[in-house]
């Protein structure tokens, strides 16, 4: 199908309440559409090809990157946020490539180490604006990427660049509070699905996380565990049994976010994506036992995952570098490369976009080349 066979089919399938191709408000810069994609398609495809989705490849998830070949980064996990993501969105009949975009695009101002190299990099820039990876997803696709002799950045679509905004407030023309559209709302909760899943897996690999201790303290991996076990009564196998159970896990989330915001989407009467934002709740979300259970779980990895010396040894030693790193280049500010100085607004603002744009390795090879070292 060309463009306008797709932006036709939109109109026929989708959910009243789905963003439409044709209802974009536009680009900042005004472009030719394309022959054969969609506004979305063709942002997806910008993503994919952007210097900073590569790049994704060798930061951090949970586990830094070079301690095991197995283990998530923030590049897989982006695509398998893009599995949940698509997944829900065809069953909500919702817009597959702009959620796909999103989930490709969400975590593109995350920075080396993780969650913690996030933390220290706002530490080291709290009297110059602080340091949110939202924000600076925003401004990778809006200035630090270049791709085109016209404009600075990827020149995407209003509604990706609204769904990158995720904690930002977002109003109306007539001033009204809304939530975000749908295709964002979904994106967000298939983010924290996409995580609780592979950090599961990822755990009890890496023997950091106990499922025999953990089907005793949690009523969600309990229910995937005997679903399982139903399923295969004949499986010996308990590294197999764990896997399945946590993709047992992984197919109840799912299910239950579709039926849930199916059953909110039918409630609200919903005929328009903006009416679906001004509704008095979000329209994507669990139901309120699942959410509980959800929950539970969050707070049980960061107690006895995330928290765990085994995975923190290697942060602090790598973030600690950062922070290093980070102050040296405040002093020298001569060996940030012109590029990032060109696009900030003051010294400090060029270091942090020059180090949140780092691979955990990158990070390690310029401390070597400037001689910094980590305190321990």
């Amino acid at each position: 199908m060309n463009r306008l066979h797709k932006e036709q089919w939109e109109q026929q399938q989708l959910h009243p309440a789905g963003s439409r191709s044709t209802a974009t408000l536009g680009r900042q810069h005004a472009e030719r559409p394309d022959e054969w994609r969609t506004c979305f398609e063709r942002d997806r495809d910008r993503v994919i090809h952007c210097s900073a989705f590569r790049r994704l490849m060798y930061k951090t998830q949970v586990f830094i990157n070079h301690v095991g070949d197995n283990q998530r980064t923030r590049m897989t996990h982006s695509l398998e946020v893009v599995q949940v993501s698509r997944s829900l969105a065809s069953a909500l009949r919702l817009n597959e490539a702009l959620c796909e975009t999103l989930a490709l695009a969400h975590d593109l101002g995350h920075p080396p180490y993780g969650h913690s190299g996030e933390a220290a990099l706002d530490q080291c820039m709290q009297d110059f604006g602080g340091f949110d990876h939202n924000a600076q997803s925003l401004r990778v696709v809006d200035v630090l990427e270049r791709r085109s002799p016209d404009y600075r950045g990827l020149n995407l679509s209003a509604e990706v660049r609204a769904g990158l905004r995720k904690h930002q407030p977002q109003e109306n023309a007539a001033g009204d509070a809304l939530y975000p559209m749908l295709e964002a709302q979904l994106v967000d909760l298939a983010d924290s699905t996409a995580y609780h899943y592979h950090d599961i897996d990822d755990g009890i690999r890496e023997v950091i996380l106990d499922p025999v201790q953990m089907e005793r303290d949690l009523p969600l991996w309990a229910m995937a565990v005997e679903t399982t076990r139903q399923r295969h009564p004949e499986l010996d196998s308990k590294r197999l049994l764990w896997q399945r159970a946590a993709n047992e896990l992984l197919g109840m989330t799912i299910a239950d976010i579709r039926e849930e915001s199916q059953r909110r989407l039918d409630q609200s009467g919903a005929e328009s994506s903006a009416a679906a934002q001004a509704y008095d709740q979000r329209l994507i979300g669990h139901s309120a036992d699942f959410r509980r259970m959800v929950a539970e779980l969050h707070e049980y990895l960061y107690q006895h995952m995330y928290y765990r010396e085994e995975v923190n040894w290697h942060v602090r030693r790598s973030t600690d570098l950062l922070v290093h790193l980070c102050h040296y280049l405040f002093d020298h500010p001569v060996a940030v490369p012109a590029s990032f100085t060109e696009t900030a607004d003051s010294k400090e603002r060029a270091v942090c976009d020059f180090l949140a744009g780092m691979t955990d390795r990158y990070v390690e090879k310029v401390s070597r080349e400037l001689g910094i070292l980590p305190s321990y």
